[in-house]
């Protein structure tokens, strides 16, 4: 082997969001001039930088290249040590590889979100959200879960009561919340109350529901009941006061000849009316409200209507409505074209971008359901290059809950172009195809869950990105 390396130092260690640098030194032992070429491999790859990624030596001389590391602040970042190593490859003998390895060491960080599924429940005996509780962070969390409110108006049954929660995953905890005092009748009431997710050594974090408490019966009914009883009380009444009293001479004298008679008393009839209904007049759709008072009102005149803008469907949109007529797997995209705007949703295969090889993509917007959510970044064009390559953005998106948008790239007007792109998702394998200007589509790469991920498209800095499609 024709050449000496040594890293400096051989174990590091960084915060995520952070970057520290390590020293790479090689001495070409050789007889002849090369040329080194390096590339970082391993999980750590995407967070790694190489400056300079070429470096000549003459035999017998010592070179240095700096090796950056920025792991981002998000799940992916694993906790702990993580192996990485550098491939240097020789331009006069491609064949003779060198692998220095190192140990990079990133510390641990919490970061806790949850969220009421729905934030306002309405029942009559019992109210029944659910808390997602998600690990943002990179290290395992346990947290327990409790409910009070103001007054304690409410009891709660939660299931269940402590969780564990991995890294960039996310746990569902049932809440059934029951009233102390059941309404018979009248209006609905609201019934603030709090869930308070409690780690130890952590301050409660707090998450805000309502809790939408109905009468019993409902109003109508008290109403009409209220007016059956005052009318019936009324006749009741007016027959007491005005009973007639019916007598006939023809009775006076059967009394006078000793027969007595009985015959039963004329029953008076009366006609109870109905009690009054009220009308109620449905109100229109929010829609035809919007576009009434968009033309002045109803009042004669002119017939035509302005129609209300409708915004473009986002994947996540897209990906709940095929998810709730197909329960499973599915991944639903689209993409930002420069000078033309968001291109429709499509889902599970389908292409989507532009047949125009003029045409860039500056953004993506990607939603999954049935994996555990999904993480991405996104690989821009660098107008300061000196490589040829372009560079990636600084932070992945990790959206890790199922039927929420993701975004990479920018949709601003004169943001820079995609080349390429990485992903993950949470479970089972996501799938890529992509195509730049000036080359065909690309064969189909696919990866395993997270920490995992795929990369689509090129480094080129000269190459967009046209078109993609993906599946999970």
């Amino acid at each position: 082997m024709s050449l000496w390396t040594s890293l400096e130092p051989a174990s590091a260690t960084v915060d995520p969001g952070g970057s520290t640098r390590v020293r790479l030194r090689l001495r070409n032992t050789g007889d002849v001039v090369d040329e080194y070429r390096f590339e970082p491999v391993g999980s750590i790859a995407p967070w790694t930088t190489v400056e300079p990624q070429t470096l000549r030596l003459y035999p017998g001389t010592t070179g240095t290249v700096d090796l950056t590391f920025a792991p981002p602040r998000t799940p992916d970042a694993t906790a702990g040590p993580n192996p990485y190593a550098i491939r240097i490859t020789p331009t006069e003998h491609p064949e003779a590889v060198t692998v220095p390895e190192g140990n990079l060491t990133i510390t641990p960080f919490t970061e806790l979100r949850a969220e009421l599924v729905p934030p306002t429940v309405k029942g009559r005996f019992r109210g029944r959200p659910r808390l997602a509780v998600d690990n943002l962070g990179n290290t395992k969390l346990t947290a327990s879960i409790s409910g009070s409110d103001n007054g304690d108006q409410l009891s709660y049954d939660i299931h269940p009561g402590n969780v564990q929660i991995e890294p960039g995953r996310a746990a569902f905890v049932k809440a059934s919340l029951k009233p102390r005092k059941i309404i018979w009748f009248g209006p609905k009431e609201q019934r603030p109350y709090t869930l308070n997710v409690l780690r130890s050594g952590a301050n409660p974090l707090p998450v805000e529901g309502t809790y939408l408490q109905r009468g019993f019966l409902p109003r109508w009914l008290a109403t009409f009941l209220g007016v059956v009883t005052a009318l019936a009380l009324t006749f009741l009444m007016l027959w007491i006061a005005y009973k007639p009293q019916v007598k006939t001479a023809a009775t006076e004298q059967l009394k006078d000849a000793g027969v007595s008679t009985l015959a039963p008393a004329p029953s008076p009839t009366a006609s109870v009316p109905p009690p009054p209904t009220a009308t109620a007049t449905t109100p229109p759709p929010a829609a035809e409200t919007s576009t009434a008072a968009a033309t002045g009102g109803g009042g004669g005149g002119s017939t035509t209507s302005a129609k209300p803008k409708i915004k473009p469907a986002t994947a996540a949109t897209a990906v709940k409505k095929l998810a709730a007529k197909d329960a499973g797997r599915h991944i639903c995209y689209r993409a930002f074209i420069a000078g033309d705007g968001w291109t429709d949703a499509v889902c599970d295969g389908a292409a989507t971008g532009t047949v125009d090889d003029a045409k860039q993509i500056t953004a993506l917007n990607i939603a999954v359901s049935g994996t555990l959510g999904s993480a991405a970044n996104a690989f821009i064009h660098n107008p300061d290059s000196t490589d040829g390559n372009g560079h990636w953005e600084p932070q992945w998106t990790a959206i890790i809950a199922d039927n929420k948008d993701n975004y990479i790239g920018s949709s601003k007007e004169d943001a820079p172009y995609m080349t390429g792109f990485a992903i993950n998702i949470g479970s089972g394998q996501v799938c890529q195809t992509a195509r730049n200007t000036g080359y065909d589509w690309g064969g189909q790469g696919c990866a395993d869950p997270r920490p995992k991920y795929i990369f689509g498209g090129t480094l080129a800095n000269d190459r967009w990105l046209v078109a993609v499609k993906f599946t999970v």
